[in-house]
């Protein structure tokens, strides 16, 4: 057969040794922009295209190489050429299958729109011709001379933070403030600037020419970019490592000196940007760019280091060469060949890159979600989950169809089969259930002691752990408004009652002796009033008992705050019980009667068996005992509000009885960890509730 012609503006160009010491050459798409790294093989059918006959080809090729190559092996360089429209259209029906190749590049309209949502760049500037004006300045930067001038400017910054540490922490909170937050807008700026000029300086260094830098938008997220797809001209990979770690260098080249600038400039914007710079900037950088997971600057800078073009592609394909093997058995033919370690870290690279993927666009299209109105939200949360991981999903889904009669055939398919269907089963049959939270043991008659308002100790006749017999006054509160307000409602009814007494004396008097019995009547009303008042301010106890949980720095004529505790009082053989507040999923797992076990924090060997008393119906709005609070190292997530603990979720008091009598050897509330036996579920059916309240949760509009 007759081969096509090659498109005359591409260009070959020589490249560096592949990892198995052959040669390798670039080819150029200069219209596209695009370059392919092809092997030796596939050179030298290049070299030979005029022959124009595959079977033709591969005998030269045999003849004047040690290279034993068949006409299918032209033909498979045929295809890749055509694929990736390295060749010229010819034939009268060539413009019908260039528009149909365009179109089907282009897609829908829903398509395009969807695809430059996820992904679009925006080409600001052409810099090519400047950088190369500005090039011999920015060679200064690349000296050995400025790399220990560098060395030595973050020594001494370093030196002068360590000296001022507490001065260099407190400027993290100045970041917060408004000043700060501008700074560190203006600060992010600049180095993010200086950190695509750092990619296109060095290119351009190396002689590389770079057309093009702006702003690429993913998932409408603004990040800069620098087209530097030049760098494949280059045969030296370490020339393409500098390029593609030239970034990051710059950050932590601007790091050192702004470490520096920190401890020189005075207090205000610069010295607030300079804090921004030596810390949070490059470190971020560090965490995102560097991460090779994603098609950022760490991703290039492993694949320059490892001489692996297309990184990605090639671990993917392995990967999924892989996974086929684990669970059909195929016997397939790896998609390329390498040594064994090697071959084993490009399958767990591309395992660990489809993971991290998947929870950073699980957590994109949560973003997204809650970030935009409902409507738009629900939708852009949809695209996000179906492109970027049910498509990838669907496409191997195709591969299994398309191998469905090889799969079928191979006994290791029969035996995923059967861990699938048991799989299927542990998760439709119920199985015994546990619910652990932390919880609360504390006696189920106690009195709390609070001050009603701000006063004065004036007597505490008690202290911690003593015993109080019935009616014992506690402690004695000393309130001067109190007393001020008891002494002027005492000398009002004292003239209300001499007023009373003399009505009879004359005619006059006579007549208000109704309006002076109604005064001197709400007079002693108000001095009951203030006398039940003060009898809060010496409270008495209700029953005998213990006295805990009192301040040991309490002292006589110590001033405390309003409704600030001031002890409990312990019923003498009080019964024990144990609160705690469970979510809206377990607590629907767990009856009235259920069994379950208490252990004390930090408490070894001490468990109590517990019996279920009570489930509340109705949500608690607010979690009363903070000791169960997530942030007190509780198990319960909420919020402070005014003061209360308002919970995240729905939660319902549940109040468990103690069996056992070793609960007496407490004498006070105690913190701990109970484990419920909560009735049989299968856990396919926890998930599908859970599934379905997030739903109707956020089913509203």
């Amino acid at each position: 057969m007759g081969l096509p012609r090659l498109r005359d503006e591409l260009d070959l160009l020589p490249g560096a040794s592949l990892a198995d010491g052959q040669p390798s050459w670039t080819l150029h798409d200069p219209v596209r922009h695009q370059f392919y790294r092809i092997d030796w093989p596939t050179f030298e059918v290049l070299q030979r295209w005029e022959l124009d006959a595959p079977q033709a080809i591969a005998d030269a090729v045999s003849q004047a190489t040690t290279l034993a190559l068949s006409a299918e092996d032209v033909v498979a360089v045929v295809d890749f050429l055509v694929a990736h429209q390295l060749v010229q259209p010819e034939g009268a029906d060539a413009p019908a299958k260039m528009a149909a190749r365009l179109a089907q590049m282009q897609g829908t309209p829903m398509n395009w729109l969807l695809h430059h949502y996820l992904f679009f760049r925006v080409p600001l500037v052409r810099p090519d011709a400047w950088l190369s004006r500005w090039l011999p300045v920015a060679n200064l930067f690349f000296t050995r001379s400025f790399a220990w001038i560098t060395a030595a400017a973050l020594v001494w910054g370093l030196s002068h933070v360590v000296r001022r540490r507490e001065s260099f922490s407190a400027s993290l909170v100045d970041t917060f403030n408004l000043d700060g937050l501008l700074a560190y807008g203006v600060a992010l700026f600049l180095v993010k600037l200086l950190h695509e000029l750092g990619h296109a300086f060095t290119a351009k260094r190396f002689g590389c020419r770079v057309p093009a830098m702006g702003i690429a938008f993913l998932v409408m997220w603004p990040v800069a970019y620098t087209d530097t797809n030049e760098t494949w001209r280059l045969t030296d990979r370490m020339q393409r490592l500098k390029v593609a770690s030239a970034g990051i260098l710059t950050e932590l080249v601007i790091a050192a000196w702004a470490t520096l600038a920190w401890a020189l400039f005075p207090e205000g914007g610069i010295k607030s940007a300079a804090f921004v710079l030596a810390t949070t900037s490059w470190i971020a950088t560090l965490a995102i760019n560097a991460s090779p997971f994603m098609r950022f600057d760490g991703y290039f800078i492993l694949m320059d280091a490892l001489d692996m073009p297309n990184l990605h592609g090639r671990s993917f394909a392995m990967a999924r060469w892989k996974l086929r093997e684990w669970l059909f058995g195929l016997g397939d033919a790896p998609p390329e060949h390498f040594k064994p370690l090697q071959a084993k870290a490009l399958i767990a690279f591309a395992l660990g890159t489809w993971l991290y993927r998947l929870v950073l666009f699980l957590g994109i299209a949560l973003l997204v979600y809650f970030y935009f109105f409902k409507v738009l939200g629900i939708f852009l949360f949809l695209v996000e989950i179906v492109w970027f991981v049910w498509f990838p999903i669907r496409s191997e889904l195709k591969v299994w169809k398309a191998r469905w009669p090889d799969i079928r055939q191979q006994p290791k398919s029969r035996q995923t089969v059967w861990v699938v269907l048991l799989a299927l089963v542990l998760m439709l049959v119920p199985w015994p259930g546990r619910v652990t939270a932390s919880a609360l043991l504390r006696p189920a008659e106690q009195w709390p002691v609070f001050a009603p308002s701000g006063a004065r100790i004036e007597a505490l006749p008690f202290k911690e752990g003593a015993r109080v017999g019935e009616g014992d006054l506690i402690m004695s509160l000393y309130v001067p408004d109190l007393v001020v307000k008891r002494a002027a409602l005492q000398a009002r009814l004292d003239q209300q009652r001499w007023q009373a007494a003399a009505s009879g004396l004359d005619e006059e008097s006579r007549k208000r002796l109704l309006v002076n019995q109604e005064s001197l009547y709400t007079a002693q009303a108000e001095l009951a009033g203030a006398d039940a008042e003060a009898l809060q301010f010496a409270p008495r106890a209700p029953y005998a008992g213990t006295l805990k949980d009192v301040n040991p720095d309490l002292r006589v004529g110590q001033w405390v705050s309003r409704k600030e505790k001031l002890g409990t009082l312990i019923k003498a053989n009080s019964p024990w019980l144990v609160e705690t507040w469970l979510d809206e999923d377990a607590v629907q797992r767990v009856r009235v009667g259920d069994a379950a076990y208490f252990y004390k924090d930090s408490a070894s060997g001490v468990m109590l068996r517990l019996t279920v008393a009570s489930v509340d119906q109705d949500a608690s709005r607010v979690l009363p005992k903070p000791e169960l609070a997530a942030q007190w190292g509780g198990h319960v997530l909420s919020r402070d509000k005014n003061n209360q603990l308002i919970p995240e979720r729905a939660i319902y008091r549940v109040s468990l009885k103690v069996e056992d009598a070793q609960a007496q050897i407490f004498d006070q509330a105690v913190r701990g960890q109970i484990t419920l036996h909560a009735s049989w579920e299968a856990p396919a059916s926890r998930y599908f509730r859970q599934a379905l309240s997030v739903l109707m949760q956020e089913s509203g509009f």
